[in-house]
């Protein structure tokens, strides 16, 4: 919480692309929140995208619904300006802008904030170490349609797969990730820490949710319609191997943690869940109603169906959210434009560790100018 003055309230600012939002957004927005009061988050159009970066993955209207479900935010600007001025954090009454300790440039190579930066107007947080809407799409750009056939067809080899996990080597000193760690502190601090209530109804839902997309968003935003306290249940990266392929998961069960739980439809997260859903599992969580969307109910190791119990006891929800998007279909969606992202990523790097390099030489003159005196 920011230093409020006077009783006033401060109002932070942020923006950005927000493309494929993962949970390193959510990081950014979290720490950013914890600069102030009221959080307001601008995101730019499909156009803007276009023209400074290459074309986006998710639609703008896709973003906006994406960013409006983080539960750290307040309110969300839509077709925010790409260069962000002093006139921008006027109009919504805000303190300061905030970005995190990477660079954004526009189409000419100019820093974003350079505006708010000379106006003393700027906060700086820290990236998310191991995350970037680069690396998920390289991910994906590394998997064929063949490579989506299942288990006992063609799959890609052992080496194929650690890269499709630990995302894509590095080039950008900003866009080239590491693989990302996961901490109990960084849970914690994605957790609500809350508990449900006396008299809460509690409803469950199991899945994968591999690079949370508007699909899951519009399912758990149906799902939470059925009760008061919605619990995740995440089955582990083995798991998904086994009913999703050999391609899948994308993102890793620590990921897939925060992603989800970064959502405000949802105040708990089961890792590791069983994958089949137990009498014992709905006495410990003290569910009421097991609820599934649009997505195939696969069986268990056993050919059994994982929502046998739920269904005996009339605890069970067949819902359809209106949203049809899944991982599959969402990697498809890269790999058809396969050429586009490719050639957005290269360009993107390459402009970032231009303006990398430039920082770099500027710093070692600072350096040398304090040691001659």
């Amino acid at each position: 919480m920011g230093d409020s003055r006077k009783g006033k309230p401060n109002r932070v600012w942020v923006d950005g692309c927000f493309d494929m939002v993962h949970f390193g957004h959510a990081n950014f927005l979290r720490q950013a929140k914890e600069l102030g009061d009221y959080l307001i988050v601008g995101v730019h159009s499909d156009a803007e995208i276009e023209k400074h970066k290459g074309p986006p993955v998710f639609n703008q209207e896709e973003r906006y619904s994406m960013i409006r479900a983080i539960k750290w935010v307040d309110e969300v600007v839509e077709d925010a300006p790409y260069v962000t001025t002093l006139e921008t954090l006027e109009k919504y009454n805000c303190d300061f802008g905030v970005h995190g300790n990477d660079i954004t440039l526009t189409a000419d190579g100019t820093d974003t904030y350079h505006i708010i930066k000379n106006a003393g107007k700027y906060r700086e947080v820290n990236r998310t170490q191991g995350v970037s809407t680069t690396d998920i799409v390289g991910r994906m750009l590394l998997l064929t349609k063949e490579h989506h056939k299942r288990q006992g067809e063609d799959v890609p080899d052992e080496a194929q797969m650690q890269n499709i996990q630990k995302g894509s080597s590095p080039h950008s000193p900003w866009t080239g990730v590491s693989q990302f760690l996961a901490t109990t502190q960084k849970i914690v601090q994605f957790s609500s820490g809350k508990q449900p209530k006396a008299g809460d109804k509690i409803v469950y839902v199991t899945g994968a949710f591999d690079c949370f997309h508007i699909g899951h968003l519009k399912f758990l935003e149906k799902a939470s319609q059925f009760g008061d306290f919605v619990i995740v249940g995440l089955h582990t990266d083995g798991e998904v191997n086994r009913y999703c392929g050999s391609n899948y998961p994308i993102m890793n069960v620590h990921e897939r943690v925060l992603s989800v739980l970064a959502c405000k439809y949802v105040h708990e997260v089961v890792i590791g869940a069983p994958f089949t859903v137990s009498a014992e599992m709905m006495d410990y969580f003290k569910v009421d109603v097991v609820v599934h969307g649009n997505s195939q109910v696969f069986s268990d190791a056993h050919g059994n169906d994982p929502y046998d119990v739920p269904k005996k006891a009339s605890k069970f929800k067949l819902i359809d959210s209106g949203n049809y998007m899944t991982t599959a279909k969402l990697v498809d969606r890269i790999i058809e434009h396969r050429k586009l992202y490719i050639a957005r990523n290269k360009k993107k790097e390459a402009k970032e560790l231009k303006a990398y390099e430039a920082f770099r030489k500027s710093q070692q003159n600072i350096n040398g100018q304090c040691g001659d005196s």
